[in-house]
């Protein structure tokens, strides 16, 4: 079923379903007479907890030329988490999250940096968690959207009439009164994420040598789940040109947990995993790595022997925190200084201020490199992406000399066997190319997959690519 007819029965069932499941006054545009003006609005938890206020629009623009909006004022001796409500069955309606309406889009104008939650709630209290999202622009309006999609189903996602806004969520506490102004919030169909368009890098460390949770180039071990039911996340799959990887959203922190067969990492020397994320990665934003292990009785809590070390990584530290790019992390596990035993490692936790982050290649290694990296490199040349990719029926592949010598450009599959050899001749300095049909050595067509493309200058390897077929 294409995206568009799904919607479209999406829209039916809950026409036939009556008002009950779509009765959702929006948007709420906070004008005069319009939804969202005339509303019992509460506050909570905001010490004094001050109303919140319909008022002129702060800084009418293109982007928000409305007249009015609503104004919070989250004060500093509140918490972090203060807010303001709908009331109950009068204001919002009654509706089910759906694929029609799972995306939420609302403005808002702040003066400081920090998550903006939305939640909603049931008539008998039933809930889920808020869904923070960090504006990053002050004095100015800006859109932030919330995805609901991952709540589609849940049982606190029928039969919503109230909607919930943390205006000013921040664990850190506020230096001062901040006033929040939100306006033009709107209820649409889901959206894809903005995701990374290609692949992570290629795995290069020897498989045997490898305990590998998620990766395509290995074999993993039983994982429990991508996202423990105690964490505050939503987890889904993700596929790049046939590469599979882990979507998540609406993080706040992630569980991984594998505590029904734990991980004995004691003959390893690293942990690895590749991230990419479309937030902001400037300062102080930071991603957090957390690994735990349960002792000897593979219980947490339980006898004492539990330990654990988390590392914290930003814009400065190494690796950098980038936006729109793959960020590879390759940790000693000696730089986990808490984590003094490693013979039952049950959990990985990530956490930190990125909201959205596709997650590959997550496993532990020892060191040894297998059919990509066996000779050292040579720094006089360059393998450039292959292009197209993903590609059918062939591909050509870019190279680049510093020095002339004997090139060997090879394609092989993951399991590191030799697919054909493209060049084996010398080749002078400067720029060349080479292509590739989808054929081995005999003339084959080879399957949709995954395969590596590796360069050697001199017998020395100059660098691997990874490529995707598609037939």
């Amino acid at each position: 079923m294409s995206r568009n007819t799904h919607i479209i029965a999406a829209w039916l069932g809950l026409l036939l379903a009556g008002t009950a499941a779509w009765a959702q006054n929006a948007p709420i545009t906070f004008e005069n007479g319009g939804p969202g003006s005339d509303w019992t609005w509460s506050v909570f938890e905001n010490s004094t907890n001050p109303a919140v206020e319909m008022v002129a629009n702060p800084a009418p623009s293109t982007l928000n030329p409305s007249s009015q909006a609503m104004r919070f004022t989250a004060l500093q001796a509140g918490q972090p988490w203060a807010g303001c409500e709908s009331q109950h069955g009068a204001d919002l309606g009654t509706f089910t999250l759906s694929e029609a309406n799972c995306t939420v889009r609302l403005l808002v104008y702040k003066s400081v940096i920090s998550n903006v939650g939305v939640k909603f709630a049931r008539a008998d209290g039933m809930a889920d968690v808020e869904v923070l999202v960090p504006n990053t622009l002050v004095n100015q309006w800006e859109e932030l959207v919330f995805d609901f999609s991952g709540r589609i189903g849940n049982a606190a996602s029928t039969n919503i009439d109230q909607i919930i806004f943390f205006p000013d969520f921040n664990m850190a506490g506020r230096t001062g009164d901040n006033m929040v102004y939100i306006d033009n919030v709107t209820f649409g169909p889901r959206v894809m994420p903005n995701g990374p368009t290609v692949a992570a890098p290629v795995p290069a460390h020897d498989s045997a040598h490898v305990i590998s949770l998620f990766s395509d180039s290995y074999s993993a071990v039983p994982v429990d789940s991508w996202s423990a039911v105690w964490d505050q996340a939503e987890v889904s799959s993700y596929q790049i040109g046939g590469n599979n990887m882990k979507y998540y959203s609406n993080m706040v922190f992630a569980g991984v947990e594998f505590t029904s067969q734990t991980i004995n990492a004691t003959a390893m020397s690293h942990f690895h995993m590749d991230i990419w994320t479309p937030n902001p990665t400037s300062m102080p934003t930071a991603f957090r790595i957390k690994l735990v292990d349960f002792g000897a009785n593979g219980v947490w809590n339980g006898g004492g022997d539990d330990v654990e070390h988390e590392l914290s990584f930003d814009a400065t530290s190494n690796p950098p925190l980038v936006t729109g790019n793959w960020i590879s992390f390759d940790l000693p596990l000696s730089a986990f200084t808490g984590l003094v035993t490693r013979g039952h490692l049950a959990q990985l936790v990530l956490s930190g201020g990125l909201s959205t982050v596709f997650v590959d290649n997550v496993y532990f290694h020892d060191g040894t490199v297998g059919v990509e990296e066996r000779a050292p490199r040579a720094r006089s040349a360059k393998l450039w992406p292959n292009h197209p990719n993903p590609f059918n029926p062939s591909t050509q592949l870019g190279y680049e000399l510093a020095t002339p010598g004997h090139v060997r450009l090879a394609i092989y599959n993951l399991q590191g066997s030799l697919v054909k050899v493209l060049v084996d001749a010398p080749v002078s300095a400067g720029g060349h190319h080479a292509t590739w049909d989808g054929m081995d050595e005999a003339g084959r067509p080879q399957a949709s997959g995954l395969y590596l493309s590796r360069l050697e200058l001199d017998g020395r390897v100059a660098g691997t690519r990874r490529m995707s077929l598609i037939r």
